[in-house]
């Protein structure tokens, strides 16, 4: 590897962007446990990173961090961290972070917020559909990025 990539590696891995594996962080490098304790996004610093089935979170605070540590099937987002809506549809797609939803002490995220108006149509029953379709959708390797149209963020918590 040439100096460059060695540099432009390594900071990328500085601020976030890439694992040491090359993996992005999960939900684009956002502190999961800030959805559900603060009802907002908010994003990680590498400093305070862990790993949780594959995936490598960042958290905005070692209490966050230690939290997550604790309990990560309490904080870490349904399906993957990946667009609840799209888990409705059989697939994967990539997700806005602020566009979320909080039920049940669970964080769903979306796509953009066009998508999450509609799952706010009906989030029980998209919620049944995606846990029913996820074993199947999550077998899958691609990732949509760019399946809908973004436009402004929005953000929900429903308990």
């Amino acid at each position: 590897m040439n100096r460059f990539a060695q540099v432009a590696v390594a900071a990328l891995m500085v601020f976030g962007v890439a694992s040491a594996s090359g993996n992005a962080p999960a939900i684009k490098g956002y502190d999961p446990v800030g959805y559900l304790t603060k009802s907002a996004p908010a994003l990680g610093h590498p400093a305070f990173a862990a790993e949780y089935e594959g995936q490598r979170y960042l958290f905005a605070s070692v209490a966050h961090r230690d939290a997550f540590m604790q309990e990560p099937a309490k904080y870490a987002p349904q399906y993957g961290g990946l667009c609840a809506y799209g888990a409705t549809r059989g697939y994967k797609a990539a997700i806005d972070p602020a566009s979320f939803t909080v039920r049940d002490g669970k964080l769903y995220l979306n796509h953009s917020a066009n998508v999450q108006s509609l799952w706010e149509k009906d989030i029980p029953g998209y919620i049944k559909l995606a846990d029913d379709k996820w074993p199947e959708t999550n077998g899958r390797r691609q990732v949509a990025e760019d399946k809908w149209p973004k436009t402004s963020k929005t953000t929900k918590v429903i308990e």
